[in-house]
């Protein structure tokens, strides 16, 4: 498992800062998400899934941002394009570039249109991971979010 500070310090923050989309929430939400989805361990899903990476994005969901976000956001999509290693697929990417999936999750909750929740609402980015990041239809609840 990684250190969840040395994680927020030298992966997260600096990534949301590059992207000129960094706030407390936003850094509390990805890390959050991360410890909820992979347990700062897992690159790949358990038992053959598709998810992959820290964030455990699948690759549809990847896809749908490039393809349905990334057309109208010029200048965040070529900020989240810088941190791409050329000649090597995306999707294997989000599992072993963690800048690069850093990106891709904060552009997955930039699509939502509701306001992050306050600094320090633990409850509030818990909800707000389960709601947008995971979905109804997703095995976590958002009680386990707040427990890890």
């Amino acid at each position: 498992m990684l250190d969840i500070l040395q994680f927020r310090t030298n992966i997260v923050r600096p990534v949301l800062l590059a992207l000129g989309a960094h706030s407390t929430q936003a850094e509390d939400l990805l890390v959050g998400t991360a410890v909820q989805e992979s347990n700062l361990c897992y690159l790949r899903q358990l038992n053959e899934g598709p998810a992959r990476g820290l964030f455990q994005m699948e690759p549809n969901t990847h896809d749908d941002i490039w393809t349905n976000y990334f057309a109208y956001q010029g200048n965040f999509r070529e900020r989240v394009e810088a941190f791409l290693v050329p000649g090597q697929d995306r999707h294997d990417q989000l599992a072993w570039n963690l800048a690069y999936a850093t990106a891709m999750c904060r552009a997955h909750y930039r699509r939502v249109r509701e306001k992050l929740p306050d600094p320090g609402d633990i409850d509030g980015l818990a909800r707000y991971w389960k709601q947008y990041y995971n979905t109804a239809q997703g095995a976590g609840t958002a009680a386990e979010f707040k427990d890890k």
